[in-house]
């Protein structure tokens, strides 16, 4: 194993003052609403409910993201294995939130305990998993290193890694290296990942680019009655949805909007906030501008002489994309990088973003090669594309090509399968 005196002096850390440093930092997030304080022990290592008998793979994600792009993936490992056990971990109520309304039977969600040794020995401890699964590009070193000193087999799956993180490790290349030697196997995202990931010293061997759990991702959840309600009362309105938008981006999705109802005066813009908390602020903007609207959060419904619907809820982009034939997503006028543009796909909705998608860069490539998405710049030319893609021949059109991205991506979910689940025959052959 690569020897690095960066990750020596924080496993010392972590060891002896890992934990005063931990506790602090629970104590402060609970105070800024972070973290649930009827489960601050779950970060602590302390389980909340007793292991499961049998086999048990723990799957880390980051977020709410990096959950969901596993759902598809953990139902199909359950269905494969009836005495298997999943485990979910993250690391914010929101994400705890919807794993709980998500995750089907077989699998369980606890909060990831904070990179303290005693915390990660606790969680480990107790959990002791056959196998376990990092997605994306989040790396704790306490609980990679007290991993591996298990034996427990480790794979990155899902894994990507932007210029911006590649360079801030490149800093810490030899620490970078110790860690990423102790994963068995890297299932990347895409080439560019790769040669990052090479870079920081994961042997390419270890590595196989199979593109994103995202696109076999089962499409997102809708209940029936909500759509079939949301549908009567919009009725016969054209629609179109701004989605997952970011601070700075609803100025200019409004004003595209006022652009667009010139020519379109019944047209209906669903805004939906990244973050449904922002719902006050953009409520604020709605009435500084002097728009009449209406409030998903305040149990009301889109009404016929208001222009625009803000939908500050979360887990509802499902309904939501079900009923706008076109979409822009956000996170991509502003310098977020972009959101996952499979969902709208999967629901046939035509997608438009702005130039940031640099997280989701090979995907957007994808999508516009196959005239699936399209580029706005601009407020006026997000409003010259939503009255284009009005006409329900050219927004099908749209879809149907980015549907046909998204369903080749099932063997993306369908080979992390077969990964994880020939991992965990081996190691109960071992055992």
């Amino acid at each position: 194993m690569t020897r690095s005196l960066a990750l020596g002096l924080y496993l010392a850390w972590s060891a002896r003052g890992g934990r005063r440093f931990a506790e602090r930092k629970l104590r402060e997030r609970a105070g800024q609403g972070k973290e649930d304080p009827a489960r601050l022990d779950e970060r602590r290592g302390i389980a909340a409910r007793p292991r499961p008998d049998g086999p048990l793979i723990w799957f880390h994600a980051a977020s709410v993201g990096e959950s969901l792009a596993l759902l598809e993936l953990i139902r199909q490992v359950l269905a494969d294995r009836g005495d298997l056990t999943v485990l979910v971990t993250t690391g914010t109520v929101t994400s705890a939130g919807v794993m709980a309304d998500r995750l089907p039977d077989r699998a369980l969600h606890q909060y990831l305990p904070l990179d303290a040794r005693a915390f990660v020995q606790r969680f480990l401890d107790h959990w002791h998993p056959d196998l376990a699964v990092w997605t994306e590009s989040e790396l704790w070193p306490a609980l990679i290193c007290e991993t591996k000193a298990r034996a427990i087999p480790m794979v990155l799956l899902n894994a990507r890694m932007s210029k911006a993180s590649h360079d801030r490790w490149r800093f810490l290349r030899s620490m970078a290296k110790s860690l990423l030697n102790r994963f068995d196997r890297a299932l990347v995202q895409d080439g560019l990942t790769e040669i990052y990931l090479r870079r920081l010293g994961l042997p390419v061997d270890r590595m196989e680019v199979t593109g994103t759990l995202k696109e076999g991702a089962a499409a997102l959840p809708v209940k029936s009655r909500d759509l079939d309600s949301m549908r009567a009362e919009i009725g016969g309105r054209p629609v179109w949805v701004a989605a997952s938008t970011h601070p700075g981006e609803e100025p200019k999705v409004l004003e595209a909007h006022r652009i667009a109802i010139k020519t379109n005066p019944r047209l209906l813009l669903i805004l939906v906030p990244r973050h449904a908390d922002r719902g006050d602020d953009i409520a604020a903007l709605l009435d500084t501008q002097g728009w009449a609207f209406t409030r998903r959060s305040s149990g009301e419904g889109p009404e016929a002489e208001a222009p625009v619907y803000l939908a500050d809820t979360m887990g509802e982009l499902g309904l939501w994309y079900r009923l706008a034939p076109v979409s822009f997503v956000g996170g991509s006028w502003e310098p977020i990088g972009g959101h996952n543009p499979f969902e709208p796909a999967a629901l046939g909705s035509a997608i438009l973003h702005g130039p940031y998608v640099t997280n989701f860069v090979d995907i957007y490539q994808r999508l516009t090669e196959a005239r699936a998405a399209r580029l706005v710049a601009s407020p006026q030319s997000l409003a010259e594309a939503v009255d284009d893609l009005l006409s329900p021949d050219r927004a099908a059109a749209m879809a149907h090509a980015a549907w046909e991205v998204v369903s080749a991506g099932a063997d993306v979910t369908e080979r992390a399968k077969t990964v994880l689940l020939d991992m965990l025959d081996a190691t109960e052959a071992r055992a």
